[in-house]
């Protein structure tokens, strides 16, 4: 099983890297989030700069502009993981390979989460670069590190599951897109609501997690928010390529 799954995930990656696309996104990342590294250190240097502190000041700035950029731009991460394979015809042919369903998904998901962490290395290279010269708060870094890696592998299995419910590559990137959204504003829905409303649309919110990691709060419910989201998208994608593979 294991090894089927890397064979998926390392031909999930490989075929990625031979689109553009890839490079593309892996360039625009890299310079949006440049910006909102150079800017709120710049500022920071400055002589009347009241700043607490250089992790808040930047690095943890840098980490949350850069987990907007990651809902903007994965849906064009996704959208072809399974959509293309439908639209190609060659679904079929993983449907009747020797490979189980979940073996599949599991593949495709571990390999696209291997771009999203080199995505995230890039990333980190930036902060990595001040220890040259000063000191960081390396606890802080570390939790938006986590908190990272926890949105990406959260939204990676959203679009896998949203890609496998057509055949188009646009339709799953605009549906996934749609979702993340969603979750991104859902916080908003409960704030003229009574207290106990506004704790549960906060709690299901993308958002809310993300900046306790960013503010260095290590909390067991936020990691167990993402990982949970993660398993329920994952196994909903499994049932429903189970369900399609059994009933055509």
């Amino acid at each position: 099983m294991i090894n089927n799954i890397i064979l998926i995930a390392s031909n999930e990656l490989r075929r990625f890297f031979k689109s553009p696309l890839a490079w593309i996104i892996l360039a625009l990342v890299q310079f949006l989030v440049a910006i909102f590294f150079y800017v709120p250190l710049v500022t920071y240097l400055q002589p009347a700069s009241v700043a607490s502190g250089l992790t808040d000041a930047v690095v943890s700035t840098m980490y949350g502009f850069a987990a907007y950029v990651i809902l903007i731009i994965s849906p064009l991460i996704t959208m072809r993981l399974i959509a293309e394979e439908r639209q190609l015809g060659t679904i079929k042919l993983l449907f009747s390979s020797p490979i189980s369903i979940t073996e599949i998904v599991l593949g495709k998901f571990f390999g696209i989460t291997i771009f999203y962490i080199l995505i995230l290395m890039l990333i980190t290279l930036m902060p990595a670069s001040l220890l040259f010269g000063t000191h960081l708060d390396l606890g802080q870094v570390a939790s938006a590190f986590i908190g990272l890696l926890l949105l990406m592998t959260s939204i990676a299995s959203i679009g896998l599951f949203l890609s496998s419910l057509t055949n188009s590559p646009a339709i799953a990137a605009i549906s996934t897109f749609g979702v993340l959204f969603f979750l991104l504003i859902i916080k908003i829905g409960g704030t003229n609501s009574s207290l106990e409303t506004a704790e549960i649309f906060s709690y299901l919110s993308l958002v809310s997690h993300y900046n306790n990691f960013l503010s260095g709060l290590f909390n067991s419910i936020d990691i167990f928010y993402y990982i949970l989201l993660t398993i329920f998208f994952i196994i909903l994608c499994i049932w429903r390529l189970d369900t399609e593979r059994i009933y055509g």
